[in-house]
């Protein structure tokens, strides 16, 4: 799980980090989780379509329960 809520800019090069880590977390079967993103990047993953190819929510503790 990434733990984003002091994250307040994410542009393409962080975009490309989570992809990655996503599919290499996945290769292994594990799971991969974003967490409490701030406004600002919450709507970066949603406008670029990160959100649709790794769960993400909205605190540490739902990603955690999931």
């Amino acid at each position: 799980m990434v733990d984003l809520s002091e994250v307040g800019f994410l542009d393409s090069s962080g975009i490309n980090v989570l992809i990655s880590a996503h599919q290499a977390a996945e290769a292994r079967g594990v799971w991969f989780r974003l967490a409490a993103p701030q406004h600002p990047v919450e709507r970066v993953l949603r406008l670029v379509g990160v959100d649709t190819l790794i769960a993400c929510f909205p605190t540490v503790e739902r990603a955690l329960a999931a």
